[in-house]
This record gives C-alpha cells, sequence and structure tokens, in this order.
C-alpha cells in the first residue's frame, strides 16, 4: 500500500553478493598482516624508541643553558628552517636575510616532498608549523626503523633486524633522526620500497621511490635498486622462452612499469628547477651556489688526509672521516658476504653521492645516514656473539652515540 514501509530482514551471508564478502575479507586480511608484523617487529621499535629518547634527554638536560631551547634545536635551525619556511610560503617566496650568496632559486636546493607533508600536516593541526615538521620527522623515523627490521628480517633473522635497527639508532649523526629533516621521511621510503622490491610487489616499489625522488636528491639511490632489479627480473624471467610462457602477464606490465615510472619523481623536480633557472643544468647550478658540486672524491680525499697532516682537529671532522672511511669497508664486507643486489645497488649510490661530493665535508655523515644496509655486516656479527658481549658493546656504542648527539646540537656551530 501507499505510504507504508515494510521492514525486510538482510540476506543470509551466504547470499551476500561475493564482491563485498571478497572486499571484507581483504580488508581483515590486510589488517591482520599489519597487526602481525607490528608483533614481530615491536622489539626493534621499543630499542629505537629507547636510544633516541636517551640521546634526546642527553640534550634536553643541557638545553636552553646559554642557548637555544630544545624546541628550537631541533626545528629551528640550519635546514630545518628552510623547510618550515617552504612548508609556510613556498618557493618564490624571498626569504629576507637569507641566501644572500645562493641567489633567489637558493630554496630549490630542497626537495618538495617534506615540506608538502609539513604543509598538510599544519593544514590539519592547530600546532606551530616547526612543531609539525618535527613530529612528522619523528614519526618518520619510527616508520624508517619498522621498514629497516622488515629488511633484514626478510633477509636475516629477527635477532640480526633487531640490532641493526638499533645501530642505525646510534650511528654518530643519529640525532639528525629526531630533527626536523629530511633523512627520516627518505630512509622511511628507502627501506619500504626496498621491502617491496624484495617481496615482488613492484608497483609500491616503483610509487615509493617516486616519493623518494622527491625527497632528496640520494632518491636517485632509491630509484636505481627499483629500476635495476626489475629489469634484471624481467630478463631473467624472458631470457628462456619456456620459461618466459610460466611468467604471468600481470608480472611482466608489473616490471616494465616500476622500470619506467620510478624515476619519474626525482626526474621531475630537476627539470622543474631547470625550468625555474632556465638551463636545463638548473639544479646542479643551484647546488653549486650552496657550494655543493661532484669531483669524484678528490674532495673527499683531501679532507681525510688533512685529519692526520693538519692541526687543530675538531672532534666533528674525525668522526665526519671515521665515517666514510668505515662506510667504504663496511660496503666491501658486504658485497663480499653477497648482500642482496638491491641493498648493494642502494648502498653503492649513497656512497656515490656522500663521497663523489665536494662541499660541506661535515655533511658526508649525514648523507650515508640512510645507508643502513652497510650495518648489517656489524649486526650479524653481533648476533652472533655471546649475549654479555654484544649487550657490553652495545651499551657502550649508545653512551657515545647520546654524548655525540649533545655535542652536535649543543657545542657544534654548523649544520649536524
Amino acid at each position: 500500500m501507499p505510504g507504508l514501509q515494510t521492514k525486510t530482514n538482510p540476506a543470509p551471508a551466504s547470499e551476500r553478493p561475493a564482491v563485498s564478502r571478497r572486499h571484507h575479507s581483504r580488508q581483515e586480511t590486510a589488517s591482520s598482516t599489519v597487526r602481525n608484523a607490528l608483533v614481530l617487529a615491536w622489539p626493534a621499535l621499543a630499542v629505537y624508541a629507547m636510544v633516541r629518547c636517551m640521546g634526546l634527554l642527553v640534550v634536553a638536560m643541557r638545553a636552553g643553558e646559554d642557548g637555544p631551547d630544545w624546541g628550537t634545536l631541533l626545528a629551528g635551525r640550519f635546514d630545518s628552517v628552510y623547510y618550515v619556511y617552504i612548508a609556510e610560503y613556498g618557493y618564490a617566496a624571498p626569504m629576507e636575510g637569507m641566501c644572500q650568496v645562493q641567489g633567489e632559486l637558493c630554496k630549490y636546493a630542497f626537495f618538495p616532498f617534506y615540506p608538502s607533508l609539513i604543509r598538510g600536516g599544519s593544514a590539519a593541526l592547530p600546532l606551530p608549523t616547526g612543531m609539525v615538521a618535527l613530529g612528522i620527522a619523528v614519526g618518520a623515523s619510527l616508520l624508517a626503523a619498522w621498514g629497516i627490521f622488515a629488511v633484514v628480517h626478510r633477509l636475516y633473522d629477527r635477532r640480526t633486524a633487531v640490532i641493526t635497527v638499533l645501530l642505525w639508532g646510534i650511528v654518530p649523526h643519529a640525532m639528525v633522526q629526531s630533527m626536523a629533516y629530511t633523512e627520516p621521511v627518505f630512509t622511511a621510503l628507502a627501506a619500504w620500497s626496498l621491502y617491496a622490491v624484495l617481496t615482488l610487489r613492484w608497483v609500491t616499489a616503483a610509487v615509493l621511490a617516486i616519493l623518494a625522488g622527491l625527497t632528496r636528491p640520494s632518491g636517485a639511490a632509491v630509484v636505481a635498486a627499483v629500476a635495476i632489479c626489475a629489469a634484471w627480473t624481467l630478463f631473467k624471467a624472458l631470457r628462456e622462452p619456456e620459461r618466459a610462457t610460466r611468467v604471468p602477464r600481470t608480472p611482466v606490465r608489473a616490471l616494465i612499469g616500476a622500470i619506467l615510472i620510478a624515476p619519474l619523481g626525482w626526474f621531475a623536480w630537476f627539470t622543474w628547477v631547470g625550468h625555474r633557472a632556465g638551463r636545463w643544468d638548473g639544479y646542479f647550478q643551484v647546488q653549486e651556489k650552496w657550494g655543493s658540486t661532484f669531483d669524484g672524491g678528490s674532495f673527499t680525499l683531501h679532507r681525510i688526509a688533512e685529519i692526520f697532516t693538519k692541526v687543530p682537529v675538531t672532534l666533528d671532522s674525525v668522526v665526519a672521516s671515521a665515517t666514510v672511511i668505515s662506510a667504504l669497508v663496511l660496503f666491501v664486507i658486504a658485497v663480499q658476504e653477497r648482500q642482496h643486489m638491491a641493498l648493494l645497488i642502494y648502498a653503492a649510490f649513497l656512497l656515490l653521492v656522500a663521497v663523489g661530493g665536494a662541499g660541506y665535508f661535515q655533511s658526508k655523515a649525514r648523507f650515508l645516514l640512510p645507508a643502513f644496509p652497510l650495518l648489517i655486516p656489524v649486526a650479524r656479527a653481533l648476533a652472533q656473539t655471546r649475549p654479555k658481549i654484544a649487550y657490553t658493546v652495545l651499551g657502550a656504542a649508545v653512551l657515545v652515540s647520546s654524548a655525540y648527539g649533545s655535542y652536535l646540537m649543543l657545542v657544534w656551530q654548523f649544520s649536524p
């Protein structure tokens, strides 16, 4: 009858649309997968959070004593100022009192993904932009630690993965992981992109490579790892005709897609800066005005040699030199241990950028911060030794790392 509402009973589960049941099942599976992964990784995340809190505590105990307060130290100095300013005003707005030497395009040396995250976070949260930037960096550092654990656990074992995360949290410039810098965001994107490569999720790996290429110039390392591994996998799949018939069409398309789209972010930014500068090599021109060029390692070798031939020698120069030398040695060991190709390509490109570049020498240790595959040989050795010895070595390393982090924040007057 008109106007009469009849109550209908829901259809039995067996009669509900199959598409709806499959969608619900996929959601439950994804949620269960994330939950299980967190349960597996929680020791690594807990240890990482503990050592980073210890490093911050040491700085907080002395912050504000005739110097900047805690918030300014972490989110209001050096590169952080540029990222926050770009997030608030964009690239075109002039920075008064800044960039007097580098010129009007100086801010284009800073890639756009991190400022975009800050801008989005500031629009959603009633917090100062600097605090939003710091919060994103700290959150990204936890995602990075989780991604590092996932990569190492996939290739080795849980103990080695936990120790690798701990080591990453106490490397010489680990304090940067708790600052409004791009290294935490970049490392998170890189680690999960490499994990996607290891698990053959090629489209995911390529999308993360695009974002990494929009985060730092060393995003080329992620792009290279994804594209080369995808190309090699495709080559192996199609090398033998009888094997090619067993390769599904979709994975082949995913491999080709990964090769093509992974470099898009990196190339897009270089193209845009070139357009703004009015020349194809505009980005390199911007970097040159910042004092950064590529000389194949001559500058790095000269500065390391000065450690042994000139006085006075500063602590930061010694640590930067030791970090570069250790990274080269650990890379050779990683090659000898036949580490996975994706990790080796990624680490090799990071080394090329850090060692081959000329400019601000102390930043080389920071540039190597995302190179977590180089820590795996040390983590494996510690995982195989007696627990008491491992605890003693790691405990001492945590204390030294915290002390050096305090030095970078409170004594060293330049960018870490």
